[in-house]
Formats: C-alpha cells, structure tokens, sequence
C-alpha cells in the first residue's frame, strides 16, 4: 500500500497512526478520507482581493524595514512567495530591490 506525499512539504516519508496520516519533517497530521482543507489560509490585499501564492503584488505605503535604515517605497512590486497563517506578516515576498521578506497583507494590492 502506497501512501501519498504530504500535502504541505511533499515529503514522502509518511506513515499512518489509526485514521490520520502523519508527516515526520514538518510533523503534519490530515485524515486522507477528509475532503475539507482545513488549512487553506484566506488572506486578502487592501482592496479586498483574494491572493495566492505566485501573485504579483505593488507595495500601497512606504514601509520602514525593522532593524534597518531602508524603506520600502509606494509602487514597490514584489511576488507572493508564501503565504503563512500569522497574525501581522501573513506575505513571503521577493520584493524588487531590497530581496525576500514578510509583508503584511493590507500594505499591498494585486497588480
């Protein structure tokens, strides 16, 4: 019997534990006869748009970069890379001249 990959870090050292199937890398745990996914994060731009990972995304607000002297300037564009489930950084970019960072979600709009 084959088990399938995990869903979030495509391991393929699964094994299963009574119902659930269980992830030793990133320590995942999912019902495979369960349909719903739980952990698909929503996270909305500052005008209400619905983004995805891949989405190319333009800064709305000049944002100071905490530790540094740098800013990142209005109509910076950058691309989601991931999105976490947090609760101020929910955006992974690469942002265009300053590199990769956490971006909170209502700083930006889909471009």
């Amino acid at each position: 019997m084959s088990l399938p990959a995990c869903p979030k870090c495509q391991s393929e050292y699964v094994y299963q534990d009574l119902s659930l199937l269980i992830c030793p890398e990133c320590s995942h745990e999912w019902d495979p006869k369960s349909d719903s996914d739980e952990d698909t994060v929503i996270v909305k731009d500052a005008n209400g748009t619905l983004l995805a990972e891949g989405d190319k995304v333009t800064v709305v607000k000049d944002l100071k970069i905490k530790g540094s002297s740098q800013v990142i300037k209005i109509g910076s564009k950058a691309v989601i890379r991931w999105i976490k489930d947090s609760k101020d950084h929910q955006l992974d970019c690469k942002v265009d001249g300053v590199g990769e960072m956490m971006v909170t979600a209502k700083f930006v709009k889909k471009a």
